[in-house]
This record gives C-alpha cells, structure tokens and sequence, in this order.
C-alpha cells in the first residue's frame, strides 16, 4: 500500500494568522499519526509564513512514523535538515517568494549542485528525494546525481483529471515506468484528493508515498480529522 504523509503546513498557517499556539502543531501530528498517517511532512520556508524552524525542532521527537521535510536546499535548510535528521528529505527548487511548490527540478542543469548536497544529507543517513516533472531524462539524470527517490509534481495531472482522466494519467504512469528502470523509489505530490486521488494510486506503478496537505486539511474542516485521514487511506488501498 502507498504510504501516506500529511503536510501540516495549513495548521501552521492558521496558527501564525492569529498569533498564540491554535492550533497545536504539535498535537495535530500527533493526531495525524494517531488516525493513521504514515508519515508528517512540513516545508519550512525563509519567512517562517507556516511552519517555522522551531516547529522543526518541536516536531522531531514526537513523529514515530516518517519525518519528511521539504524545501530548497540553502545553505540555512541544509544545516536544519542536518541537524534534526529527518528519515526523509525532499528537496524542491522553489525561490523564497513563491506561494507553493510549482516546478520540477532541472536535474542537467543543476547536475553538480544537486549531487554534492545529497551526498551531504547522505552523509547523515537522511534518504533524499527530488520534485521533479514527468520529463524522462530528469527521471534519468536523477539517478545519475544518486537520489534515493524522485516526487513526481501532480499539478498538471490534477489540473486535467476531470477533463480526461487516462490522458491526465499517462505521462505520471509512463514517468513510473521510467524511474523503476534506473532504480528510483517514487513519491508523489501536490493538488492530490479524495476526487483524484484513487485512480493517480491504482495507475501509478510502484509508489511509495503520496504527500498531502491543502486539501486534506480543508476536507478536515468539515469532515474531521481522524474521518479524513482515514478517507485518504481508504483511497489508497488498492
């Protein structure tokens, strides 16, 4: 079964919108794990608009499951990573102004970069992933820079599920295909939900782990929680 981590960056971002400690970041991973979720992502960014730094640091002791933090390997986020020693690092090409992660990585172009930070995150045991589209050589140049897995970016797939589900599919399916071939594990993010969700898991071939966030926590809004998550897991079983 695939894997599911929930990002908590929205429980942050309600928290800092009205300053004090509601909602719990902490308790909500712990809940999180608690209902289910195989894992706790969070994406620290240089502004701390959602999860900060020390949330990081918070987080650490208390995920039993997957630690999977996210982000753009500064020099600030490599020394985070380093120190607090997640199972699971992804790194995301995103520039500090953006909104959300909306691209893959250039793994050609960012060949040597790439190589010389995960063989430092490699250094401390911290498995490594890449954001990063459905374009078949930087699946393949992946494997060349030594990353233990690859996140395929799902917008696009999202994006077109409702005008055609098969063709919004394929190229994910066919990018599966191609990262089994040059031994990469496969994780997958962004825009996924209870709509989409199911049929992204049962067309995908060897997925590990799905990342969740925005559209978990808003479902939770009306659902709660622990029905949510159970709902997601529910969409992963094949």
């Amino acid at each position: 079964m695939t894997r599911l981590s929930v990002n908590i960056n929205k429980i942050a971002t309600l928290r800092n919108a009205r300053g004090g400690n509601l909602p719990d970041v902490i308790k909500a991973a712990i809940d999180c794990q608690r209902f289910g979720a195989q894992g706790i992502t969070v994406h620290p960014r240089p502004d701390e608009r959602h999860i900060r730094r020390s949330d990081v640091y918070d987080l650490r002791p208390i995920v039993t499951t997957e630690f999977n933090i996210e982000g753009y390997p500064s020099k600030e986020f490599i020394e985070l990573v380093t120190k607090v020693k997640p199972e699971q690092v992804t790194l995301v090409p995103d520039p500090p102004d953006v909104l959300t992660s909306n691209a893959g990585w250039d793994t050609i172009k960012n060949e040597r970069f790439l190589t010389d930070v995960i063989h430092e995150f490699h250094q401390h045991q911290i498995r490594t992933s890449i954001f990063i589209e459905t374009d078949h050589r930087m699946i393949e140049n992946a494997a060349r820079i030594s990353t233990d897995r690859v996140e395929l970016y799902t917008e696009s797939y999202a994006a077109n599920y409702s005008k055609n589900k098969e063709l919004a599919v394929k190229p994910f399916a066919d990018a599966a295909i191609v990262a089994g071939k040059v031994g990469l594990g496969l994780n997958a993010g962004h825009d996924l939900n209870l709509v989409n969700l199911k049929f992204f898991a049962m067309n995908i071939p060897n997925l590990l782990e799905v990342s969740i966030g925005h559209a978990l926590i808003c479902d939770a809004l009306y659902l709660g929680l622990e029905n949510t998550i159970q709902l997601y897991l529910n969409q992963l079983r094949q």
